[in-house]
């Protein structure tokens, strides 16, 4: 069953939190032109093992589909039959060589070596030049009546599961679809930069059907080998 309310929140990150062992998620406050705050909530470590979470960032992100964003109004947009062409699919929407992933630990000692330093020297840079946030994922709220655990704005609501949502097994496998990928695009008005960051589990397959569930074992099909497979799958089906 995929994600009950996929879509993009478009607006400028005004605060942020790095995430903790009590607490694995980077949090970023966001508010739209019209005042409304959100947080969304990026995972910084895995439920499942390995714990450590893939990332891949693109400094110098390029793809047709983005041209169609600055268009949206900001807040919250779902994505469903009215803009599917605005939808993330790390598979399907070759927005990256998936093999450029590297797993990183949520927080260790040192500097800019694990994921929190490295979503946070991005989110940093989109504070200080106000820059545009699309972050994909799942909507949470309106909370009515309850303030926002991190950010203290009432009502509570936000994005999560910015992260991929396909090739998921056991009691994560409700949540699998295609084109429903989380991730978050940055664009810095100034010099026309968009930094595209994508995160994903290692214990989710990169084989996936249409529904999206995995038609392989991780063991089989991974970001490491996914092309490789891609190619055998291609070559059986011309036989």
């Amino acid at each position: 069953m995929p994600l009950k309310k996929y879509g993009v929140l478009k607006g400028k990150a005004i605060d942020s939190k790095q995430g903790s062992d009590s607490s694995p998620h980077y949090q970023v406050l966001i508010e739209d032109d019209q005042g409304t705050k959100y947080r969304i909530a990026i995972n910084i470590k895995s439920q499942s093992s390995p714990s450590e979470v893939l990332y891949f960032v693109s400094e110098d992100f390029n793809s047709g589909d983005i041209t169609k964003l600055p268009h949206l109004e900001t807040g919250f947009t779902e994505i469903n039959h009215n803009h599917p062409d605005i939808a993330l699919d790390y598979i399907r929407g070759k927005l990256f060589d998936p093999k450029k992933m590297i797993p990183l630990p949520a927080n260790i000692p040192g500097p800019n070596n694990d994921l929190n330093d490295k979503i946070n020297h991005y989110f940093q840079e989109a504070i200080n030049k106000k820059a545009v946030v699309y972050a994909f994922g799942d909507r949470w709220g309106p909370e009515m009546g309850q303030p926002d655990q991190y950010f203290n704005f009432m009502p509570g609501n936000g994005i999560h599961d910015i992260h991929m949502n396909q090739g998921n097994v056991g009691k994560w496998q409700q949540d699998n679809g295609t084109w429903q990928d989380g991730g978050v695009l940055i664009y810095f008005e100034e010099t026309g930069k968009w930094v595209g960051m994508f995160l994903a589990f290692q214990s989710q397959s990169w084989c996936t059907d249409d529904q999206g569930n995995a038609t392989r074992p991780v063991e089989e099909c991974n970001y490491k080998n996914f092309d490789q497979k891609r190619r055998q799958t291609n070559e059986k089906s011309k036989k």
